[in-house]
Order: structure tokens, then sequence, then C-alpha cells
């Protein structure tokens, strides 16, 4: 039997405890391919429609899994496809690795077909790129960059020229001058504070009347000890984007998610705290934080490399945050100040009234905030919600409430458009006991999610929970662009470049087999979520929604109220209907 470098590089990813592998074939790859075809028995490999969508499911696979998530793709092209979802990884501290195909050795240089500087072209997004040119090196060169992805929650990228593919595999070199031996296991650093740093950190927050908590995804296998400190303390939680699955949002104390996509509650929160304990989060906005210098700041975080860059902090503490939390809290007193607990309990009751209201008011033809406020009590106890970018970002940050048990997530710092299918499929298959739902506007279906639906088709019936509901936010515009062209630069909405082209959606979804439901009164939303959610295979769901309801942030600054009119008064084609949704959502 053929025992290649693409053999012994895949029974190293073996070894690696690696199963489940995202990509696209070319003929870059072919010496991979058909070592592939050869370990199928140890491989769950998912053939994507596009090679960027391979890495956005190794993305969401460590996402969801927390193990690495492998893509592949051919030389040049294929290579080039993956970027942007490597970005996503990178950007949202996930441990992925790309293999890639590359051009023959001696063809290097002399500008040949599809032959691209991958070293120069993947020098940013990746940790550790390396380029497997003898069979001797495949050994160490996959160990290391596993190793690094691993340790360091980030991104590696292996090159393999497709000559070196297809020679004799070298498992252990020569004992001679050059030549090196790595092995398989895990170098991962387990970073402790001190006592020392521990009890100044419980000083800070113990002298605090006012402590405010802001968790990111860093704690989201911390939620018990996030949920104790916070009862220990009379403190409020927001939460970032990335940290919405942290804690339930039917907690009294919870006061949703922060910034632009934030509620009244966090925003109120931020701005009246006199401490503020961060755990797990590079949250970017600044100007959703305390004001600089109000409050004395606590950080936990794993990496040093992210601490006191967003609001200065007295004490950093560098560890797991489950474990630093455990430690902290026994040297925790109680609230000095009940009223501050009160206050935040009491601006959450109002503030859910307040969405509950706004989610009610009429709209044409359905108000999308009411998509979202209705789909909460239909979720499945143990539903994983995937949500790409969009104008829907807003309401799945303020009105849907995660549940005990719940999984969630989006392409959080890079904010990419086009991630919600992929990383529901990606989900799915680490997750086939599970209900899925992707939440996805017109715009990103349109860009990949309708492709990706042909994956769905492929792979569904292997699933145990035939549950995977993809539900299309559809207003004929990219939205959020729209809103921030009005809201920041104070233009009018360019029709030219924010129309969606209509397109039947739910009738796409029969012809590949699956049931389509399409929405156009608020009336049967309900009844909808609840048809979609009881399917015994996958439903595409499309809801048609009025692109004129505003996600209004939770702080309007003068500047954009002065951007926002100013727009509307340049001749904005929907300004009469802008201007009726924005009455009512501050009326409601």
């Amino acid at each position: 039997m053929k025992h290649t470098v693409s053999d012994f590089m895949l029974k190293r990813l073996s070894a690696w405890r690696i199963r489940r592998v995202f990509g696209y074939p070319g003929d870059g790859i072919n010496g991979l391919m058909g070592a592939m075809g050869r370990a199928a028995d140890r491989f769950d490999y998912v053939r994507v429609r596009h090679e960027e969508m391979a890495a956005f499911m190794a993305c969401a696979h460590a996402k969801f899994t927390g193990e690495i998530g492998v893509c592949m793709a051919t030389s040049g092209p294929g290579a080039i496809h993956l970027l942007n979802g490597l970005y996503d990884a990178r950007m949202d501290h996930m441990p992925v690795l790309a293999i890639v195909g590359q051009q023959p050795r001696s063809a290097i240089g002399s500008d040949y077909q599809q032959e691209v500087d991958l070293h120069s072209l993947y020098k940013d997004v990746a940790r550790y790129v390396e380029t497997v040119n003898t069979p001797a090196q495949a050994r160490h060169v996959i160990d290391r960059a596993i190793r690094i992805t691993q340790a360091e929650r980030t991104v590696c990228c292996v090159i393999v020229p497709n000559d070196v593919q297809e020679m004799d595999a070298v498992e252990s070199p020569p004992r001679e001058h050059g030549e090196v031996y790595s092995g398989v296991g895990a170098a991962i650093a387990r970073p402790v504070p001190v006592d020392q740093d521990l009890d100044r950190a419980a000083d800070v927050i113990n002298a605090g009347e006012r402590v405010a908590i802001l968790v990111g995804a860093g704690a989201l296998h911390a939620g018990r000890e996030v949920s104790d400190v916070a009862e220990r303390i009379g403190a409020g939680v927001a939460k970032a984007l990335l940290g919405k699955g942290v804690l339930p949002d039917d907690l009294p104390y919870v006061t949703g998610s922060i910034g632009l996509l934030g509620t009244r509650p966090s925003w109120d929160m931020m701005n009246d705290c006199d401490t503020l304990l961060m755990v797990g989060t590079t949250f970017p906005y600044a100007e959703f934080l305390p004001p600089d210098g109000q409050a004395r700041a606590v950080q936990i975080d794993i990496s040093p490399n992210n601490v006191s860059m967003r609001y200065a902090t007295e004490v950093n503490l560098i560890g797991d945050s489950r474990e630093v939390l455990r430690r902290l809290l026994p040297r925790l007193h109680g609230a000095k100040d009940p009223d501050w607990r009160e206050r935040i309990e009491l601006n959450v009751r109002k503030w859910w009234r307040s969405l509950e209201s706004a989610a009610m008011q009429p709209a044409d033809p359905i108000n999308p905030q009411r998509i979202f406020w209705e789909l909460s009590p239909h979720l499945p106890d143990d539903v994983i919600i995937c949500d790409d970018c969009g104008s829907h970002t807003n309401w799945y940050a303020r009105d849907v409430r995660l549940r005990k048990g719940m999984m969630a997530s989006l392409s959080g710092k890079l904010a990419t458009m086009g991630s919600g299918v992929p990383y529901a499929i990606a989900a799915k298959m680490a997750h086939p006991d599970r209900p899925v739902l992707a939440i996805v506007g017109d715009g990103a279906m349109q860009m990949n999610g309708n492709a990706e639906l042909v994956t769905v088709k492929q792979y569904w019936q292997r699933w145990q929970h035939p549950g995977f509901v993809v539900m299309v936010l559809v207003n004929r515009d990219l939205n959020q662009v729209t809103w921030e062209q009005r809201a920041i630069a104070g233009d009018p909405r360019f029709a030219p470049a924010q129309d969606v082209e209509d397109f039947p959606y739910a009738r796409y979804a029969e012809l590949l087999g699956f049931p389509g439901i399409r929405v156009d009164r608020p009336e049967d939303i309900a009844e909808a979520w609840r048809i979609a959610f009881a399917s015994n295979r996958p439903v595409v769901i499309e809801f048609i929604a009025d692109p004129n309801v505003p996600p209004l942030p939770p702080h309007i600054t003068l500047a954009q109220a002065r951007a926002y009119f100013t727009a509307l008064a340049k001749g904005d084609p929907d300004a009469r209907g802008v201007i009726r949704q924005t009455l009512r959502e501050v009326l409601s």
C-alpha cells in the first residue's frame, strides 16, 4: 500500500486526535486528497461549496467544541479563498490549522500557473507558516503547527508542494546533523495568579460600592463562577456579544449586551459604576465602558496581551477565568450598597418591558424586533444559535433570551457577513444530536448562504437530530450598512449599492427537498417558529421585514442625531417610513 508524505501527515493528524477536516479539492492537493480517500475510516471530510466556508466551519468547530478546527484547500486560488475565515478565527482567538497546496518545488520562482507567495499571503493571519520541502520535514512541521495552534489559540498554516505530497514518507529522519525529531503532545500554559495579586484584586473590588461585571467569550465555561461572584458582591453583569451565552438572560441582574448593539441597562450600569471587573473579554468600544478614570478596574484573562488595552486596569489576573474566579470568590465581601443591585434589576425589568412594547409596534409588513421577541419562547432548550452579521444582529443581541444550556456564537471582532450558515453547519456536524438555528440576512444569504444549503442537502440525513433551521430576514436592503451611512456619515440611503435583489428563499428550500416557510404577517410569526422547530428535516423560514425600523443604540450622541437627520433631509428615498418607525420606536 502507498505510504506517501500525505499519508504520513494524515496519520500525524490522527495522532493529535483530529477527526474532522473541512475542505474543497483541487489539483494542488491531489496527493493529500488521495491519502484522505485511503484514510476515510479515520476522518470525517466535509466538502463545502467554497474554501472560505471551510475556514468559517473550522473556526466554528473550534468555538463549539474547544478542539482544533482544520481546513484544507488547493494552491493559489484555494489558499487565497481561505483567508477571510482564517481572519475570523485569528481575531476571535480560535485554534485553526490550514493545510494548503503549492506548485512543485522546481517551479517556484518561475511565475508558474497558480504560483502564489503563500508565506507572504499568510504571514499576518497565521502565527506559524511553514512549507514542507522534504519528506523528513513533515513530522516536525505538522507537530509544531498543531502545538502552537492549540497552545496559543491562534491560526497556523502548513504549505505542501504537490510533488512533496506524493513522495515516500519518512517517519523517522536519519540520525545526523541537521535533522530534528518532534513528538505528539500538547504544551498548554496554565498561568496562575499569585496570592498577592488575588488579594490586591479583592481589595479593589471590596472597596467598590457600585460594581459592574463585563464578560466575554473567555468566560463561556465559567458561568457558574461569574454568577457566584455577582451574587456575592451585588454586581450587575453585562455581556459582550461573544459572551452572550455566559449567563442566561432570565437572571434579574444580567443587563444584556453592551455597545452599539447593547441595552440601556448596560449603558446605565457602566456610566454609574465605580468598579469594573472584566472577565475574558476584549470588547473593543471603550466609549461604552465607564468614563476614563471613573472606575477602578480588575481584569481576568488567559493572555497578558489582552489586558488593560480598552480600559485602564489596576490589577490584571492572568489565568483561566473559571479557576481565577474560584480563587477570588472567598476573598470577596458582601455588597456595600444594596440599592445598586436593586437599581440594576429595576432597569432590567423596565428594559424587557420596553423591548416588548417596541417589538409590538406596527410596521410594513413585519417589525423585525417582533420576529426575535417571539423567537425566544420557541427555542429548544439545547439549541445552538449561529448569527450572521447584519441589522438582525441588533435584535439577536437585545431581544433573544438565552436559557441555561444553550450555545450561541457569531463572527465577533471581524464581524464578517456570510458566516451564519457555515457556522451552523459546523455546529451541527459537531453536535448532530442538538437543534441548530442560523440567523441570516438576505444580503448574506445571497452572498454564500444559498450555496451552503447544498452542503446541508448533502449531509443532513446523517444527523441524529434533524433540527436545522435557517432563518432569513428579508428586507431587500443591506440594512446595517444603510443605518451606518445615515447615523455615522450623514448620507442618505444609496439604493444602487444597498438594494438586495428579491429571491424566493422558501421556494428554493423546497427545490432542495426542505420545507420552506414564508411569513409576511406578524400574527403568523409564532406559529411559523413552532412549525420550523418541530420539523423532521432542515427548514428555511423567511420573514418579510420592514427595513425602516431603526436599530437605535442605547445612547445616541448629538453627532449621531445630527448625521441621522441630515441624511433624511438630503433626500433619503425611505425618509417618510424611517421617520414614522423612529417615532414609534422612541414613543414605545
